[in-house]
């Protein structure tokens, strides 16, 4: 992993050191350091002391290769600084993708809201539709009772009239 590292002088003894500050995630992503006690090397003699270098370090603590950092570090201000990428323009960045985020989650609560509203009147639509289905065959069971009582009736009076006809025949 390629790191970003600040060479210091330890002791008397003239051993140097490399302060880790930064590594590299992927690409142009780095990440900083937290504080760690100085990587001691012999390899970093030839550098003074606060030069910042590149170091490619194994994940036991190996250094592959160490490279003064100054090409690199001025490549990065040229590619950022000319292009408007000043810190302050980052942080209002930033700043600004937060509000769009707390926007969105504002946005995702209200349309989950919405949908659990909606939810709940799809279940009262769905009951009055039962109620109505349970009351139109009530209603077709007493139409159909009715329907019955009123060829009963009719059956009786033309059973009556006829015995009366009967009667009046007899």
């Amino acid at each position: 992993m390629i790191y970003l590292a600040q060479v210091q002088k330890k002791g008397f003894l003239g051993k140097t050191g490399l302060r880790l500050i930064a590594c590299q995630k992927s690409g142009d992503i780095w990440a900083l350091v937290s504080e760690t006690e100085p990587i001691v090397t012999t390899e970093s003699n030839t550098f003074g002391e606060g030069i910042l270098v590149l170091a490619d370090i194994t994940t036991a603590g190996q250094i592959r290769t160490i490279n003064e950092a100054t090409e690199w570090a001025i490549n990065l201000l040229k590619q950022y600084l000319t292009k408007g990428l000043t810190p302050d323009f980052l942080q209002e960045q930033a700043v600004e993708i937060e509000q769009w985020r707390q926007s969105l989650t504002l946005q995702s609560q209200e349309l989950s809201r919405r949908a659990l509203e909606l939810e709940a009147r799809r279940d009262q639509l769905q009951e009055l539709e039962e109620k109505l289905k349970k009351e139109q065959r009530r209603l077709q069971i007493l139409a159909q009772n009715l329907k019955e009582s009123e060829d009963e009736s009719s059956n009786e009076n033309g059973e009556e009239q006829e015995r009366l006809e009967r009667e009046n025949t007899a």
